[in-house]
């Protein structure tokens, strides 16, 4: 007991030499007591601070405790547990100061309330070098990309301008180029950089889905609009609302959703599935193809109507092989993006692995440079990825690249689409699998060898 007496006497003593700042509020509020670290790091003294409401440092933590608070003066008071926040506190002079604070109810041994204790600790040092850091590593990552596409040819700046204007519009933009040019790059900077930057950004793949999941992924449905819709579903044009939706693969648009796709472009209104009531929207248009439309509307595949309200603004994306001095630059931008992931030390390329680089023409882009940077460096020992470590097609100029054994690309790409299809069906049908198959055109026993051959579990795929 007399132990505890003598810590007590010393309790004051103690408080003033603590560096992170102390206060102490009654129940309504009012500052009961400060120490010295709080002076310094408001600016007031404790004369000033003493009787006062504790709003006067108006911090913006303790102002949306108090906007959430529904009973006691502050939420504090309510909750009854201790609050950890980043704040900003106002200082004497005007100022604002970044801190950390701490803050907890004291009761008394029946429980009930006596005031409030808040622990402040300045960290405006550390917010600034936080705040340098970012700035730095912003700026390091705009010397080599802009918004994550890597370019130095004059092709690429002039994409670059093109993009960051098209981004200021409301008008659709369409993008074309060969697969692993980047079209999914340019769509998401062309959001990043708009006005439009805080709201949804939806991306669908309009080669992914059959022509009745197609529909109601992008217009939703009602409860009971067909068999297996157990309840009503929003679509992605209603959830890009106010915000941008990019329909990739735009080419494989069944015809008749082109002809509903026209329609929301021209009107900004549609229905949902099953459903009769007129939605509007407010979204602008991304679209993205590989194909040559022109050639696709010639040869009856695609509406020309639809091409000339999606085109308004046209972006095309060079294939790499017209650009080649940029390859020097993206070889360098994913050999360190890998070392930022990895425990290797991989500086770079020998000349004889870059001069391999140059002459093969890519005609995977910048996706097949990404992969084939990426085996590469998985074989590479030493600083550098040498010519032995590179895929053998490329080492062949290339000339050998169909014997590679690899899957053949259009049986893949149809197992993916087959497996997709029907986790969606499944999916809209409440994992009925009757249903499902009903939805897909085909019968049950399609469905259950389809699940086997590609491993889709109801519990860990389909969620619905």
């Amino acid at each position: 007991m007399l132990k505890n007496q003598r810590v007590n006497i010393y309790c004051k003593d103690i408080v003033e030499i603590m560096q992170e700042g102390l206060l102490v509020v009654a129940e309504d509020g009012t500052i009961q007591m400060v120490n010295h670290a709080l002076e310094n790091i408001t600016g007031y003294s404790k004369e000033e601070l003493l009787g006062q409401p504790c709003s006067i440092f108006k911090c913006d933590a303790c102002k949306l405790l108090r906007q959430a608070s529904s009973g006691a003066w502050c939420r504090l008071f309510e909750r009854k547990e201790q609050v950890k926040r980043k704040c900003h506190l106002m200082r004497k002079d005007g100022s604002y100061i970044t801190v950390l604070k701490t803050a907890a109810v004291l009761s008394d041994d029946q429980g009930q309330t006596m005031g409030a204790v808040e622990i402040v600790t300045d960290i405006s040092e550390m917010d600034r070098l936080d705040r340098q850091l970012r700035q730095l590593t912003r700026t390091l990552d705009e010397e080599s990309s802009f918004q994550g596409i890597v370019g130095h040819s004059r092709q690429m700046k002039n994409l670059f301008e093109l993009v960051e204007k098209a981004a200021q519009s409301d008008f659709p933009v369409f993008i074309c180029g060969e697969s692993g040019t980047g079209k999914e790059l340019v769509a998401q900077a062309i959001h990043n950089l708009s006005p439009r930057a805080e709201q949804p950004y939806i991306q669908v793949n309009c080669a992914a889905l059959n022509e009745s999941l197609l529909e109601s992924e992008l217009f939703g449905h009602v409860k009971g609009a067909f068999t297996g819709a157990l309840q009503h579903r929003k679509g992605r044009f209603e959830a890009a609302h106010k915000g941008d939706i990019f329909l990739d693969e735009i080419g494989d648009l069944p015809m008749a959703m082109q002809v509903k796709l026209l329609r929301v472009l021209e009107t900004k209104t549609f229905e949902r599935v099953g459903d009769n009531r007129t939605i509007s929207v407010d979204l602008r248009f991304i679209t993205a193809t590989n194909k040559n439309l022109p050639d696709l509307i010639a040869r009856g595949g695609f509406r020309e109507d639809l091409f000339y309200r999606i085109n308004v603004i046209p972006i095309h994306l060079p294939p790499l092989r017209e650009r080649k001095e940029d390859v020097p630059h993206l070889v360098d931008f994913f050999i360190k993006r890998l070392s930022r992931k990895n425990k290797k030390n991989i500086q770079g390329l020998s000349p004889e692995a870059m001069r391999i680089f140059m002459q093969y023409s890519w005609p995977g882009n910048v996706r097949e440079l990404k992969s084939a940077l990426e085996y590469s460096y998985v074989l590479a020992e030493g600083d550098r990825i040498r010519s032995e470590n590179l895929p053998e097609y490329l080492k062949d100029g290339g000339n050998d690249f169909q014997a590679v054994d690899l899957p053949p690309a259009p049986a893949e790409n149809l197992q993916q689409r087959q497996k997709q299809e029907l986790i969606e069906a499944l999916k809209q049908s409440s994992g009925n699998k009757s249903q499902a198959a009903r939805l897909l055109g085909i019968n049950r026993v399609t469905v259950l060898n389809r699940m086997r051959k590609y491993g889709i579990d109801l519990q860990r795929d389909v969620v619905y």
